[in-house]
């Protein structure tokens, strides 16, 4: 048979068939450490190629000075990603393109690619460690990144898919994550990535008093819900009070001898943890978040690596998501009506995006937002916020250091909470103690043109980005 094995990057994007106006796809396992979207890119402007759509499952600050640049060029005309940093995403406020950036989920992207809404001609796929016929891993090799659980859904619909390794291995390499019947072409370059950049800036727990409350609060939360027994599912993310609140989790589940079914999302070293300790049978895996989470999924098989549709696409026949008992997220705005912002900055300008934030608040049976009631003198809660990124009837409780919100479609919870004597306060209350100590702020100006559309999980748009002022 013809070997899949090319030579360059360059003949790789030729046999592709790749043209001007096509769609091309990355996904975002290196995440701050990637260098395939430059390296790829830096390739598809020097051959001349123009007006692609790029449909990232994230886009970070190392992709930011190129691709401004391929944006400035027309090589790239329209983006499609499930989050972005704030480097790029201030640029993208001020105007920078034409066309509307479209934010999904890591629910909703799946969907939509696999239901034709956002077909890919080309997908590239970063993968720590290959073998000529394109069976491929991110487990293995010298940027290992663990999961490629967000590769998936390109590798399997996307009309041609080129895999690019710094670790080739000879046919058939053992314990592949994607195969080679999905796979058309395979290159060999230096390096894919620096694997010290997949960590998440924020994986260490939080050692301000403030986080601590709120954990601490959060796992009592959880304690008199109701749901924190043997079978328990959990979710939490990579921030510092989120990390806390998992430990302190830790202590209660060992000391009351529970052991839940599983916990999910991206991994962090602190779940391994709690895997090894017995806290968990499972862990469900669609994105490493540290090294640690690199080596356990190398090593033990209770570590599961899933894709991004089972993780979490609305469109499949059961996910993950619909299973959890238990969530913990941030947010950088949360309103009276309970909907959630994590979007934009208090500027209005994009800095981040829902990822899996709407995925799994609309699954789980508990979704809690824990987030100080200030930041910076700028209050938390507010009358509404600038970008609804998940909305409120998907969210349960908002934890915060001067109180807790239940929200009221919950009553039943909310006399749970009283009952054990927590600090339980209606909303509005939270927004007031706030405007007492940092001032009612300013409301942001009425924007300008659409930069942005939020689309939620099932494919509508549930809000609009506008453009603001550069500074």
């Amino acid at each position: 048979m013809q070997s899949k094995l090319v030579g360059s990057m360059r003949e790789a994007i030729r046999l592709a068939g790749l043209r001007s106006g096509m769609s091309v796809s990355f996904h975002h396992h290196l995440r701050n450490g990637d260098y395939t979207l430059n390296m790829v890119l830096e390739q598809i402007a020097e051959m001349g190629i123009r007006d692609l759509t790029l449909n990232a499952s994230s886009i970070f600050d190392i992709h930011a000075p190129a691709l401004e640049e391929h944006i400035r060029n027309h090589v790239v005309s329209r983006i499609c990603t499930n989050y972005m940093s704030a480097g790029l995403g201030r640029r993208i406020s001020e105007g920078l393109m034409e066309a509307p950036v479209e934010f999904r989920t890591h629910g909703g992207r799946p969907r939509d690619i696999a239901l034709g809404v956002t077909p890919i001609d080309v997908a590239f796929v970063a993968a720590p460690t290959a073998d000529c016929a394109g069976n491929c891993s991110g487990k293995y090799g010298p940027s290992a990144c663990g999961s490629l659980g967000y590769a998936f859904p390109d590798a399997m619909y996307a009309k041609k898919v080129v895999v690019i390794t710094d670790n080739l291995v000879d046919y058939p390499m053992q314990d592949w994550s994607i195969p080679e019947i999905y796979v058309d072409y395979v290159v060999q370059v230096p390096a894919i990535g620096n694997p010290g950049g997949i960590v998440s800036g924020t994986t260490k727990i939080t050692r301000d008093p403030v986080g601590l409350v709120m954990a601490e609060r959060a796992v009592q939360v959880i304690q008199n819900s109701g749901l924190l027994k043997d079978g328990f599912s959990f979710q939490t993310g990579a921030g510092g009070a989120s990390l806390a609140a998992a430990k302190f989790l830790m202590d209660v589940m060992l000391k009351e001898k529970i052991q839940g079914s599983f916990a999910s999302g991206g991994i962090t070293g602190y779940l391994v943890d709690m895997l090894n300790a017995g806290c968990f049978r499972s862990l469900m895996d669609v994105q490493c978040f540290d090294l640690k989470a690199v080596e356990s999924i190398r090593s033990n098989p209770a570590h599961q690596e899933i894709s991004a549709m089972q993780y979490a696409s609305p469109s499949a026949a059961s996910a993950v998501v619909d299973r959890l008992d238990v969530v913990i997220l941030g947010a950088t705005e949360v309103d009276t009506d309970f909907n959630v912002n994590v979007h934009t900055d208090s500027n209005g300008s994009i800095m981040g995006g829902s990822g899996g934030h709407s995925d799994t608040a609309a699954g789980a049976k508990l979704s809690m937002i824990i987030a100080p009631l200030f930041r910076a003198r700028l209050p938390i809660v507010t009358d509404r916020v600038s970008c609804i990124s998940t909305p409120g009837r998907d969210v349960d409780v908002l934890v915060t250091q001067r109180g807790i919100a239940v929200n009221p479609k919950n009553a039943e919870l909310r006399q749970r909470l009283k009952d054990a004597g927590l600090p339980v306060v209606d909303i509005h209350e939270l927004k007031e103690i706030a405007e007492r100590i940092t001032g009612r702020p300013e409301k942001l100006p009425e924007g300008g043109r659409p930069v942005a559309k939020v689309i939620y999980r099932d494919g509508t748009q549930i809000d609009t980005i506008r453009c603001v002022a550069s500074k």
